[in-house]
Formats: structure tokens, C-alpha cells, sequence
């Protein structure tokens, strides 16, 4: 063989080589790839190069709602004469309206999602203008009675009435010292179960009506926010509902005409995590009873506050129709996020008195 030939053997030797080195490194190093990031079957964990299992870190989920639950929610209808506290069972509703009623006295609508409250109450009669907000959560309505105007509208409506349900869905404690019309409850497993026969559970047909953050909003850096220790609504001569901020457990305790709002059963003072609070106009219908039932002109576009973590922001809300949903914003235009936990929604008439104070006596 010359000394070219072996020149040109030797050379086509090391490049083979060379090759063979290469290919065994690429091979190495997409291997270390594969087992580095390989997924114990059976926990899902990632395993790494010497068999050490790393957990993965839980996913995020809200705790005051399943976000993917398809159950439908039930608004009832909670009792607010103040001859008949303490309420019960308000605390497990992940969302509460209080709205004006006669006489200057409030009523409250509690909405309910998956939940197995044991008692709830007492329960009073429906006003029309509550089944709005029973209608934009997509929810089963229940109450006791109703006005002529709610029961003009209740017919399109899935409901329970304890009229009609008494003893069945529906119960009296007859060992409370109070009126009898105060002393109607129910639980969420009777309406669950009456329901069901009646082929109210569908799949909702509502997304949820707020947004919802699963971490903890930092209300110091968004704008034009203020402290809010302490917050009073003063709805009629007859009621305010106020609040007081608890920053170790950051929610606000709830207060009404001057007492602490306790449950019945549990004897703990109910907590908001979020207040929205906004105005609308209400007026005296001209219905012939003379009862003093009111009209709420709700639809519409106007200026409210949102209460959380410690501050208050101001905010705009917004609704369309009678079933559609209400749409809070920013003053931005940006739509309202808030914290996991409930909410209270706060309607009050354009004549009523809000006073939200902070750490340094500022005023909104």
C-alpha cells in the first residue's frame, strides 16, 4: 500500500472516529434530558438522575367555589327584621345581596354552591326585584311567600315556597322565643333533594358572576386605593349594616344597628372577604295595598365601591337586563377581580349614608 493510500486510510480512520464520538455525546446528553425530567408513573412526581423523586408543587384552586363545578347555586332568602336574629347558615354562601325592602327594613339573599348547610333561616317571603339577582347566578330560588309582583314572575321561575313545602322542605323551630312568621328554616339537604325530583339540577348555564383571584390581591399598589378599617351603611332610620376590618385573619366582621351579626347555631360573628357597595334608586310602588312595597330601578350603569384586604377602591357597575349578569370594572374599564373568599353585595337606596374610614381618618 503507498504512503498516500495509508495517509488517506488513517485520515478516513479519525474522522470515523471523530463521528463515533459525536454521535455518543448527542445520544448522552439527550438521554440525561429523558431521565432528568422522567415522571414516576404512579405519582406523576419527577424523578431525577439518581432516583430521587421530586414532588411537584399542588395547583392553585379557589377555596370559597369550585371553579369547575356545572352545579346550579340556590338563592334563598334570609330574614332581616331585627325581631328575628341571630340568622343561621349565612356564613357557608359564597355570595350575600342585601337589599332595601318596606318600611326601611333589608333583606338579604344568600347564594349557595355545593354546599350542605344543615340549617338555614329564618326564611321570609320573596320581593321581585331579589329574583334579578337570583336570575343573573342562574340560581334555585327559595323562599316563604311573596310579594303579588314576585309571584307574577316566579311562575318562569325553578323555585321552593315554604307555603306550599312546609313540613317537607321546609320547617319551623318553634323553641326560638320570637314571632312565629320569624321562625322558618330549611337545609340544603332538603331543597337538594326536592329539586332533584323536580329536574331543577341542570348543568348551570351562568359562568360565575365575579372574578376571583387564588392569590391574594395586593390592594396597596393598584390606584387611587385608601384604607378602610371601618365601613357603615346606614340603609333607613331603621338599619345600617357596618363593618370592621380584622387584619390578622384579613376579613371584616359584620355588624348591624350597632350589634354584632352572629349565627344562630354557631354563635360566631359572620366575616366578609369582599364588600361591593353601590347605589340605586328605589321608590314606593303605587299598588293599590298601600303596604309599602318598593320598585328598584337596577337597570343600568353607576358608581359604587369595592372593600377588600384593608382598602377601598372605587369602582363602576353595570347591568342590562333583568337575567343578565351585573359587570363590576375598575375605573379603568378593566373588569373587577376579587379575593377568594365571599362577598357581599351591598344595594342601598340613593339616599343612604356610606361611610368607609381608615388608619389616618380618611373619609370616602
Amino acid at each position: 500500500m503507498s504512503k498516500t493510500e495509508k495517509k488517506k486510510k488513517k485520515k478516513m480512520t479519525i474522522i470515523g472516529i471523530g463521528s463515533i464520538l459525536i454521535i455518543i455525546i448527542v445520544l448522552g446528553a439527550v438521554l440525561a434530558v429523558k431521565f432528568t425530567n422522567d415522571k414516576d408513573e404512579n405519582t406523576g412526581n419527577t424523578v431525577d438522575t439518581q432516583g430521587t423523586v421530586e414532588p411537584n408543587k399542588p395547583e392553585k384552586t379557589l377555596k370559597i367555589v369550585d371553579e369547575n363545578s356545572t352545579s346550579r347555586p340556590y338563592a334563598v332568602m334570609i330574614n332581616n327584621n331585627h325581631a328575628a336574629w341571630p340568622q343561621c347558615g349565612v356564613q357557608d354562601a359564597y355570595l350575600v345581596y342585601e337589599i332595601i325592602a318596606e318600611g326601611g327594613i333589608t333583606r338579604m339573599m344568600a347564594i349557595y354552591k355545593d354546599q350542605d348547610t344543615a340549617k338555614i333561616g329564618s326564611i321570609r317571603s320573596s320581593r321581585h326585584y331579589f329574583l334579578d339577582y337570583a336570575n343573573e347566578n342562574d340560581a334555585i330560588y327559595v323562599h316563604w311567600g311573596a310579594s303579588p309582583q314576585a309571584y307574577s314572575k316566579l311562575g318562569s321561575m325553578d323555585s321552593l315556597d315554604g307555603i306550599a313545602l312546609e313540613n317537607s322542605v321546609f320547617f319551623r323551630d318553634k323553641t326560638l322565643k320570637r314571632d312565629y312568621e320569624h321562625t322558618g328554616f330549611t337545609s340544603m339537604e332538603k331543597v337538594k333533594e326536592y329539586s332533584e325530583k323536580q329536574g331543577y339540577t341542570r348543568p348551570t348555564n351562568k359562568d360565575l358572576l365575579l372574578n376571583y383571584s387564588v392569590d391574594e390581591i395586593d390592594m396597596a399598589n393598584i390606584e387611587n386605593t385608601k384604607s378602610a378599617n371601618e365601613v357603615n351603611i346606614r340603609y333607613s332610620d331603621y338599619h345600617t349594616t357596618s363593618y370592621e376590618y380584622d387584619e390578622e385573619n384579613k376579613v371584616y366582621k359584620r355588624s348591624m344597628s350597632g350589634k354584632a351579626n352572629v349565627d344562630l347555631v354557631t354563635g360566631e360573628q359572620y366575616t366578609a372577604k369582599n364588600i361591593i357597595i353601590y347605589k340605586v334608586r328605589n321608590y314606593t310602588l303605587n299598588d293599590g295595598e298601600g303596604k309599602g312595597r318598593q320598585e328598584l330601578d337596577n337597570i343600568g350603569s353607576g358608581e359604587g365601591y369595592f372593600v377588600t384586604g384593608g382598602y377601598v377602591i372605587p369602582i363602576t357597575w353595570e347591568k342590562t337586563s333583568h337575567s343578565g349578569q351585573t359587570v363590576y370594572k375598575y375605573e379603568n374599564g378593566e373588569e373587577l377581580k376579587v379575593n377568594d373568599g365571599n362577598t357581599f353585595i351591598q344595594i342601598c337606596p340613593t339616599n343612604a349614608t356610606i361611610n368607609i374610614e381608615g388608619d389616618v381618618n380618611e373619609q370616602v
